[in-house]
């Protein structure tokens, strides 16, 4: 292998080093201080629900008269009326367009969403750094001694942990905007049932709230992980001291 390959992989090794000690030591204090100030301010403070209700701008049509007889017989026909075949699926209205434009997302929410998404986007940033800097610091497999690696594995872990939590929030995310379009759906063909129109208030009320803990846990996750890596930071650089210590 070149050398120059050799060397360019080392000043990576060393610049990721470098880079998850400053994060550690001062990035993630930060990080904390930056989200309990964001949980204090009022889009999460308050968790007033009637903020983020919404008309859906879809109207109700006017009611339209049914004839019950088949054929061109009147109501007066002496014949009794042929029973009809009993159907499980009740047709809605054929929605070709609504007459009022479109159904527009919860401009709330999505308010909620543009501030929320970045930070979720930096925990898995900063988990995989702290992921990759713990990686490094692991020696060679040897015989004994291996009580700091252990600790050095099981914090790895934790951060893998927290990285997968951080990925299905953006998972979450998502799902909640083609939850909430399948019962919009819904109310655009079914209109006259009130019950719809509530389900997706009841909708945006869930996800205000998911939102609201989607903070509070990366705030916990940036907290634990602080913590656990600060008690351990010794073990975690120099895993095969002479000393022997706990996790805790």
């Amino acid at each position: 292998m070149p050398k120059d390959t050799i060397t360019k992989v080392q000043e990576y090794k060393d610049s990721l080093i470098s880079k998850a000690e400053i994060l550690i030591t001062k990035g993630f204090p930060e990080k904390i201080v930056e989200l309990n100030e964001l949980l204090a301010t009022s889009m999460f403070n308050e968790r007033n629900f009637n903020e983020v209700h919404q008309d859906l701008n879809i109207p109700v049509l006017a009611p339209i008269l049914v004839n019950n007889h088949d054929g061109d017989g009147s109501a007066h026909d002496d014949h009794p009326v042929s029973k009809r075949a009993r159907k499980d699926d009740v047709s809605g209205t054929a929605v070709l367009g609504i007459p009022a434009g479109t159904v527009p997302c919860n401009k709330p929410l999505c308010e909620m969403i543009k501030v929320v998404k970045p930070i979720i986007r930096k925990l898995v940033e900063d988990s995989n750094l702290l992921k990759m800097w713990i990686s490094f610091m692991i020696p060679k497999i040897e015989d004994g001694n291996n009580f700091g690696v252990s600790i050095q594995e099981d914090t790895l872990a934790e951060i893998q942990t927290v990285e997968s939590e951080a990925a299905a929030f953006f998972d979450q995310i998502s799902r909640y905007f083609l939850s909430r379009a399948k019962v919009v759906s819904k109310v655009a063909k079914y209109p006259h049932i009130d019950d719809y129109r509530r389900a997706v208030v009841e909708l945006d009320e869930k996800e205000y709230l998911s939102l609201w803990l989607v903070v509070c846990e990366v705030r916990n996750r940036y907290s634990s992980l602080h913590d656990i890596v600060i008690k351990n930071l010794e073990k975690l650089k120099k895993p095969r001291s002479s000393n022997i210590e706990s996790l805790y």
